[in-house]
């Protein structure tokens, strides 16, 4: 049955005012036009909706029937319009984020603190993966948006734009004094027991990239998937760990551990905010993206 919509909100006005005119006031027409879609939508149903009883009109059995569900689907429809006018106004919404456990700690967490801030009825979720997995969860729609290392696999469908330029540093303790103040060659670094991220993370990517462009093959003393672990670990001397700079900043301070010089320089990883193309962000999530932008450091 194909009945217009419009037929139906001028029928829930009349049954709730119980009056044609008071009906035509609220929606702004004519006493007629309401008569008119009333007389439409009977004769479309196939039943009368409404009987005159003294000088009120009256809902007949099947206009009750009627009246209960488009009371409760109008309901509905306010509800709805409700929601859409709070998440337009940032009063709510949700954001789902895609980011390793690297990129949260060490550079996104300022950006949610002062987001919440601003919009604390915002909910926010951040879901831990590596960069291609990311991806993979953007494309499934798991997530608004991520931030990954650029460059991504599938550029055909997913869109980037660069976040941050960030720098993997070599890092050890005292028990390897013997590098310290003076430049290393990786080659000559390589000989060493070697603490780095395992092969799925695109940190280790970026580095072997790098070894094999010198012709220089490794096998690290031990893999992990926790920068936080190879930090620990260098720091009881059990080897030289690949770190991201902004994750050692305290030891470098302190002490604990000191950068080992590289006579060449390793390639800069560039992270990148990465969202479907052709799909439309949230008002809360491109907000988000627009904090990313202006505040290029938020450290």
């Amino acid at each position: 049955m194909d009945i217009n919509f419009e037929l139906y909100k001028i029928f829930y006005h009349t049954a709730k005012a119980k009056s044609f005119s008071a009906a035509a006031d609220t929606l702004h027409v004519s006493q007629s036009a309401v008569s008119q879609s009333i007389k439409s939508l009977e004769e479309k149903l196939g039943s009368k909706l409404f009987f005159r009883k003294n000088r009120e009109i009256k809902l007949t059995a099947e206009g009750e029937i009627l009246f209960k569900h488009i009371e409760q689907a109008y309901n509905f429809i306010k509800t709805a319009e409700h929601k859409i006018y709070q998440t337009q106004n940032m009063e709510r919404g949700e954001i789902r984020i895609g980011a390793s456990d690297t990129v949260c700690k060490y550079f996104l967490i300022p950006y949610i603190e002062k987001f919440i801030k601003n919009y604390p009825n915002i909910k926010i979720q951040v879901i831990n993966r590596t960069s291609s997995q990311i991806e993979e969860i953007l494309k499934k729609g798991l997530i608004d948006f991520g931030i990954v290392t650029l460059p991504v696999q599938d550029s055909n469908k997913i869109h980037h734009e660069e976040f941050l330029t960030v720098k993997d540093i070599f890092v050890a303790s005292d028990k390897f004094s013997m590098l310290k103040n003076q430049e290393t060659d990786i080659k000559t670094l390589a000989s060493y027991p070697l603490l780095m991220l395992d092969r799925g993370t695109s940190t280790r990517r970026n580095i072997d990239s790098y070894l094999s462009s010198k012709g220089i093959g490794i096998v690290p003393e031990i893999e992990l998937e926790s920068i936080d672990l190879l930090v620990e670990f260098a720091k009881i001397g059990l080897g030289i760990a690949l770190v991201l700079k902004e994750s050692v900043a305290d030891e470098l301070k302190k002490g604990t551990l000191f950068e080992v010089k590289l006579k060449e320089d390793i390639t800069l990883r560039k992270l990148g905010i990465i969202t479907m193309k052709n799909v439309p962000l949230s008002r809360a999530s491109s907000e988000f993206i627009k904090l990313l932008r202006t505040h290029s450091n938020p450290m």
